[in-house]
């Protein structure tokens, strides 16, 4: 039931974006070609709003009805957590496979105090 209203939540926000996208910036809707009719600039403007307005009811009511579902599914566990729980015991930590960082010598050289002056060949 959830993956078939997956589906059709997915292609109702498809639908949603085509017909936002498709809709004029200033309210003319299409706009396309002249005369009267049901596609005319006014007729046009007025079938993609309502057609938005149907599609986005539709979407939050999809979106409501997943997280019902999902809620009442019974498991709470993350799948990322369930992934976790599968990873072995033993294996260790990942910084376990590095080698073994170098100690600096046990005297280290001392600094020459003053101006360091490259000498003349």
């Amino acid at each position: 039931m959830a993956t078939i209203l997956l589906v059709i939540h997915v292609m109702i926000a498809l639908a949603l974006i085509i017909t936002v996208l498709l809709q004029r910036s200033e309210g003319g809707g299409l706009g396309i070609g002249g005369g009267g009719g049901m596609m005319s600039g006014r007729g046009s403007a007025n079938l993609m709003s309502r057609t938005t307005a149907i599609l986005a009811a539709a979407f939050f009511v999809t979106s409501i009805t997943l997280t019902i579902i999902a809620r009442t599914s019974g498991t709470n566990e993350s799948k990322i957590d369930a992934i976790q729980v599968d990873a072995p015991k033993d294996a260790g930590s990942v910084l376990d496979g590095l080698p073994p960082a170098k100690t600096p010598a046990s005297t280290p050289e001392k600094a020459p105090e003053g101006p360091v002056v490259p000498k003349p060949e």
